[in-house]
């Protein structure tokens, strides 16, 4: 009796259930920077499988869709808007977006592809809730071998360097659906605005 050879799509999902799995362990209650770093350790085995992952299935916006167009696709959609959500984003080079939190612990880890991360801190005392004052703190660059992670209220925000449109994993504590809290600032005027209200786009669900 012959087996069927499963397909990627099932190697796929299994994988990424599998790593789901250890991570929740890891993200019982709320985990501190340490427990983000195991996390994005988890993470980083996942995104070695680079062959589970072509592009192929998870093309780049078309060129006609401009610089920085971004694409978001969610890799448990069938645990809906409860729990851990995660995404692989596939970001056209030039996106840029407003320094923002997430509202939820984050872990950002590279299939391919190159995103800056600027990182920030408020220098205000945060009782106007419509501005706000931001000092860099530092840079990084999430490539493949390098992952970053934030708490909640860590203020950070993406530019897509290089020629390659990125292919990361975005994890976050809950789908950002339901990240209603979330913050985005105006560097130029310091004016605080709603980032999932003006600035959040759907994601794709991948079965």
């Amino acid at each position: 009796m012959t087996t069927a050879t499963p397909t990627l799509s099932t190697v796929r999902r299994q994988a990424v259930d599998d790593t789901l799995a250890r991570i929740r362990a890891l993200a019982a209650g709320e985990p501190d920077r340490a427990g983000l770093a195991a996390i994005a350790a988890e993470l980083a085995r996942l995104a070695e499988r680079k062959d589970l992952f072509p592009r192929a299935d998870f093309p780049p916006p078309a060129a006609s869709e401009g610089v920085g167009a971004s694409t978001r696709y969610r890799l448990n959609p069938q645990d809906g808007s409860q729990g851990l959500a995660l995404y692989l984003n596939s970001i056209n080079p030039g996106k840029t977006t407003l320094p923002h939190n997430h509202d939820s612990w984050a872990v950002i880890v590279a299939v391919e592809g190159r995103e800056e991360n600027r990182v920030y801190r408020r220098t205000d005392d945060g009782s106007d809730p419509t501005h706000a004052r931001l000092e860099l703190v530092r840079e990084a660059t999430v490539q493949p071998g390098t992952s970053i992670e934030f708490l909640a209220q860590d203020l950070h925000s993406i530019h897509v360097v290089g020629d390659q449109p990125t292919l990361h994993f975005h994890l976050y504590g809950k789908p950002l659906e339901q990240h209603t809290g979330r913050i985005g600032v105006r560097l130029e005027s310091g004016e605080v605005v709603n980032y999932n209200a003006t600035q959040f786009e759907p994601s794709k669900d991948v079965a």
